[in-house]
């Protein structure tokens, strides 16, 4: 197996500093990036010049297009492109202010976005690489007090889901990695921000974190041995779940989503009204 290069987001912590150092000791290449260069530079002091590290807010597209070119010209290439940076906004639908929901969207959508945009020139170029977004389970389902969270998965889910089928016929391939809940930090200030909670819904933020208590979480350190097995492989799945939770999750789901659209056949039928052709231009 010959040695690829990683451009990993979000690499100072979690998943993606787990990734970026387990990449490494395999004998791979990585540029690290992160908000903070101090995060990411103490890599080089172990791995020397396997690692890149750079600063990189991916909201700011402009960074991100300097990066990217960047760690390109720095190895050559690019094989693997891991948008990995992300958090979650908790809080009712009502709670959340535009600009919180905005500031989500930046990071889990369009950060992502800018990364892959930035990175589809060198890889059609190149005729081959692999884009690697972390979803998660809250990208099947959506569920109370989450719906922030859920809405920049789904978005983020749909964007890879049209993205796979526009980029294979340049040998690029893409996989949305599913997390369930793990022991990283992403329950901590820097990953989990809160809206401004009212009354009306204090039950409902209760309940949903009284689930989270009794939540079995997996063991981060686990999931490089299936990203490996992801990257290497020569036809990678679109999605794939980490950990035991999501298959029994997204069962559920589809299972009550079909029921439901069954249910409704009939009307649903009705509103097609009399058959007629129609031409679209484009």
């Amino acid at each position: 197996m010959s040695e690829k290069i990683w451009f990993i987001t979000g690499a100072s912590r979690g998943f993606g500093r787990i990734w970026a150092e387990d990449a490494l000791k395999r004998g791979d290449k990585v540029v690290a990036t992160a908000r903070s260069l101090d995060a990411v530079a103490p890599l080089a002091d172990t791995f020397g010049d396997a690692v890149l590290p750079l600063a990189l807010d991916v909201t700011n597209s402009d960074q991100v297009a300097e990066a990217v070119a960047r760690a390109h010209a720095h190895f050559g290439r690019l094989d693997v492109v891991l948008n990995n940076a992300g958090y979650a906004l908790i809080g009712a639908i009502e709670e959340g202010s535009l600009d919180e929901v905005r500031a989500e969207f930046d990071t889990n959508v369009f950060g992502a976005l800018s990364v892959i945009q930035a990175a589809l020139p060198f890889l059609r170029a190149q005729k081959s690489g692999h884009i690697v977004g972390v979803s998660s389970v809250a990208g099947v389902y959506a569920g109370a007090i989450t719906g922030f969270y859920n809405a920049s998965k789904w978005a983020f889910e749909a964007l890879h889901e049209s993205l796979s089928q526009e980029v294979a016929q340049f040998g690029i391939k893409v996989t949305m990695l599913e997390p369930g809940p793990y022991a990283t930090d992403f329950s901590s200030q820097s990953s989990l921000k809160l809206t401004t909670g009212l009354n009306a819904y204090a039950e409902t933020r209760a309940q949903a974190f009284a689930g989270g208590a009794t939540t079995n979480f997996g063991d981060p350190a686990a999931t490089s041995t299936l990203l490996f097995t992801v990257v290497d492989s020569a036809e990678p799945p679109l999605r794939i779940f980490l950990g035991t939770e999501g298959l029994s999750v997204a069962r559920a789901a589809y299972a009550e989503r079909l029921a439901l659209w069954e249910a409704w056949e009939e009307v649903s039928n009705a509103a097609q009204g009399a058959p007629r052709k129609k031409v679209i231009d484009l």
